[in-house]
């Protein structure tokens, strides 16, 4: 990581150089910089695999996300950093799988109730933003954090942003009428009440009372303040390049939505039972119509953002690509098993099986990318890092675990390289791998790999380990020697702790 900084600084040399004394080479890398698309990587927060009308959801309805799938390609075998938020942002935003990225779980630092943030990122670490900005990128992150609180060297500034607005704490986004927000270094209070996020209901209350849901209200939606703030960086930089990191915080618990959004689903679903905040999180009178209504308006607020694109005359050379950072959650009253938000998938969020890991992905860049395209490509968060290097002309760092899946995206599918293996570990413990039809999990290092064949059990029900010694022996190898020793997530039985 050292040499990636080396790298970096180089880099900037090169350029500062170029731009100071070689008018020529400024003209040249002029018309480079203008033929470089713009970038907007949207990521939703606990969206499962099966919760986007474009992939099999009934339900929910997602027109806006689904035309880009219609004016894009969508990827039928993709894959998150990891199961939980931190340590999937981690290798998103570093190119390297959690055998090797820095942070490999999420890691609280504070009390739960003082928002100080997460484990951050060293400064030392070369993160995708600050590739983009060597590139000459105006860079913007606007969303949920999660890789360092304030005044750390993780802070969004200080990792290659130029701009942030947002929660810097995962547990300060677990209440969307927050009492503040962050932009940049400065906090900005809003007009909210305040209350505890993981109240539970009062018994002396009527749970089919709607006054007794008031006081989990705000004026002031935290989502609709930063899709604003995402569409006036548009419109700050569109004579720029620029590369927008939108880490949206929807539709992780606690469920809270304007009420327009829950009336939508009125006629459309039938609500179970009010959810009384026993299982985290606060309370919700109408969980499912919550839940749907909080997607329904991230998918409307992305028909913003594509709109202002077109309007703007930034259509055409704007990449844009929308992800989850990992599958469905379990708790806060999602009714995941109502909604099939993972259908087929065996798990959910904090589990390395399918549904904690495999995600939408769908990419969009007019002229470059064929509408309607399918791809069963096997990919994963760290290639995006060479990928947007190759989009704009920069090198990769040696030691990323990515490939470019520019070739994929193009259409160009016989120069595509394809990974030997991806990897995952997870709480310490636990350990899984693709590689190619094959699916690895080990859930403690003290347990026997189970084996599952995707091509015919995408549902991981069938453990064929007994049947395949050699591929298991040759599994056993990857967990051992795929990964790095990590002092801060020591993997049990294998780092010393």
């Amino acid at each position: 990581m050292l040499k990636n900084k080396i790298l970096k600084a180089f880099r900037l040399y090169v350029l500062t150089g170029f731009l100071t004394f070689a008018g020529c080479s400024f003209m040249k890398s002029d018309k480079i910089k203008n033929s470089k698309p713009n970038v907007v990587f949207i990521l939703a927060d606990d969206l499962g695999y099966r919760e986007l009308g474009c992939y099999g959801q009934e339900i929910i309805r997602t027109p806006n996300i689904d035309k880009l799938a219609k004016e894009g390609i969508k990827f039928l075998q993709h894959y998150s950093g990891a199961p939980v938020s931190a340590p999937s942002r981690c290798c998103l935003l570093t190119g390297l799988h959690t055998g090797h990225a820095y942070i490999r779980d999420n890691y609280e630092i504070g009390s739960w109730f003082d928002f100080t943030g997460q484990l951050p990122l060293p400064d030392l670490v070369y993160t995708m933003a600050e590739m983009f900005k060597d590139a000459g990128y105006v860079t913007g992150a606007i969303g949920k954090w999660g890789l360092g609180g304030p005044g750390s060297q993780g802070h969004p500034n200080n990792q290659g942003f130029d701009y942030f607005f947002g929660y810097l704490c995962q547990r300060h986004a677990h209440n969307y009428y927050t009492t503040y927000l962050w932009r940049n270094n400065e906090k900005v209070k809003l007009n909210n009440p305040d209350f505890k996020p993981y109240d539970k209901f009062p018994e002396n209350k009527d749970p089919n009372d709607s006054t007794a849901y008031l006081k989990y209200k705000g004026s002031q939606y935290a989502q609709d303040l930063m899709v604003k703030e995402a569409l006036d960086f548009i419109k700050k930089h569109k004579e720029e390049k620029f590369f927008l990191y939108l880490p949206f915080p929807v539709p992780h618990v606690a469920l809270q939505v304007p009420d327009e959004s829950v009336q939508f689903y009125k006629d459309i679903i039938p609500e179970g039972p009010p959810y009384d905040g026993s299982k985290g999180y606060i309370p919700s009178q109408f969980p499912r119509r919550t839940y749907a209504g909080m997607i329904t308006r991230m998918d409307a607020q992305i028909g913003q953002i594509m709109a202002l694109l077109k309007k703007l005359g930034l259509d055409e050379n704007t990449l844009v690509v929308f992800a989850s950072d990992n599958g469905t959650t379990y708790a806060g009253g999602v009714d995941y098993k109502y909604f099939k938000s993972v259908g087929e998938l065996r798990g959910l969020k904090g589990s390395v099986y399918e549904g904690g890991i495999r995600v939408p992905m769908i990419a969009r860049w007019p002229g470059k990318i064929k509408k309607s395209s399918v791809s069963s490509h096997i990919s994963a968060f760290w290639d995006f890092f060479p990928t947007f290097a190759d989009l704009t002309g920069m090198p990769v760092p040696d030691n990323c675990d990515g490939i470019s899946l520019l070739p994929e995206l193009t259409g160009n599918k016989t120069h595509q390289k394809k990974h030997k293996f991806l990897y995952w570990e997870h709480v310490r413990r636990m350990q899984a791998l693709r590689m190619g039809q094959w699916k690895a999990v080990r859930l403690d290092p003290g347990q026997e790999i189970q084996l599952f064949n995707l091509k015919n059990d995408i549902s991981e029900k069938n453990d064929v380990s007994g049947r395949y010694p050699k591929i298991i022996k040759k599994i056993e190898n990857i967990f051992t020697s795929g990964r790095t020793k990590s002092e801060m997530f020591p993997l049990k039985g294998v780092d010393k702790e």
